[in-house]
């Protein structure tokens, strides 16, 4: 396995300096809001190429943490592969197929709904919600778009004969193996460990931290649990978002490409020759994500007549009447 570049971290912003304004919000030619944040760059051999305010201190990655766990699923000795491995790493929009592949999952381990972790909730995607609001489902575990990787940590407990009950907590052996995991992908310390939205522990690490890892995935040696984990995700990136997410496009259309958003707006994207991004917007404000995100692409290299799907995903229009009448932009 290829190890993790550690290249010299940038400089943090002296003082408190706010983070530059990444987005705009535009209605009817009066910019009516700004969103915050930070952005890294990292070229081919690992090194910073560029940053936008401060990539050094540590954030809360949410979900985009979950190639690590997945990794560990396969480091504590489970054999997943497919679109089980996908799933592991999954934000999973409760589409029918996520949901019947996590119940799948769940029974091959000799597992039932009521062992996952997880809290009830609704479909991610608001379309898939109304669907199935209006079939007369009530929120699940198995709808929780986290379900995948509940389903794989409690297969890996049962596969070490490790307690299932207290899986999420941190000083359970495969919490221990995801936070080894994430620290050597992102080649420096879990910095603060606090509870994500799912109940899984959730490991803050910098920016700058959060694109080396993705870049270490998509570099690693083949065969290694984390290259895996990256090619499972990017042969069947509708497993670990959904057919109307961004993070499924980016994957089947630009070819080797990982991508994968985290929750307040956050979000990582590692290309096969080493580049990678990750970003974080300061309100968390998920409306901006997908500008920027195109936006740090194009200044990652990528261009957009080859890769139309960049105009898709950072198209964000603001309404009006029922009228196109603004936009959220990029503003860097």
């Amino acid at each position: 396995m290829s190890s993790p570049t550690t290249p010299a971290a940038p400089a943090a912003p002296a003082g408190d300096a706010p983070n530059p304004v990444l987005a705009e919000v535009v209605r009817s030619g009066f910019t009516e809001g700004r969103h915050r944040g930070a952005l890294v760059l990292l070229n081919p051999d690992g090194t910073v190429g560029r940053t936008l305010g401060d990539v050094v201190s540590p954030v809360f990655p949410r979900s985009a943490n979950k190639p690590a766990q997945a990794a560990a699923v396969l480091r504590a000795g489970l054999d997943l592969s497919g679109e089980r491995l996908a799933l592991a790493a999954a934000s999973h929009s409760g589409e029918t197929f996520h949901r019947a592949l996590a119940g799948e999952m769940l029974k091959e381990h000799g597992f039932v709904e009521a062992d996952l972790g997880c809290p009830p909730d609704l479909p991610l995607d608001r379309e898939e919600a109304d669907n199935y609001l209006a079939a007369g489902n009530r929120p699940a575990r198995l709808t929780m778009n986290c379900s995948g990787k509940h389903a794989a940590m409690l297969a890996a407990c049962a596969a070490n004969g490790w307690s299932h009950t207290d899986y999420l907590d941190a000083d359970h052996p495969y919490q221990r193996l995801v936070a080894d995991t994430l620290a050597k992908a992102a080649g420096e310390p879990v910095a603060h460990t606090g509870v994500d939205g799912c109940g899984a522990p959730l490991m803050a690490i910098s920016l700058t931290g959060l694109a080396r890892m993705f870049r270490h995935f998509v570099t690693a040696e083949p065969g290694s649990a984390e290259r895996r984990v990256a090619d499972a995700m990017r042969a069947h990136p509708e497993y670990v978002a959904g057919t109307r997410r961004h993070d499924t496009w980016l994957m089947r259309e630009i070819p080797g490409v990982l991508a994968k958003m985290g929750a307040e707006a956050v979000q990582a994207v590692a290309l096969p020759d080493g580049r990678a991004l990750a970003l974080k917007l300061d309100d968390g404000g998920a409306r901006a994500l997908g500008p920027v995100l195109a936006r740090a692409l194009r200044l990652l290299g990528l261009d957009a007549a080859e890769h139309p799907v960049l105009d898709r995903v950072g198209a964000a229009p603001l309404h009006g009447g029922g009228q196109v009448v603004g936009e959220v932009r990029a503003a860097f």
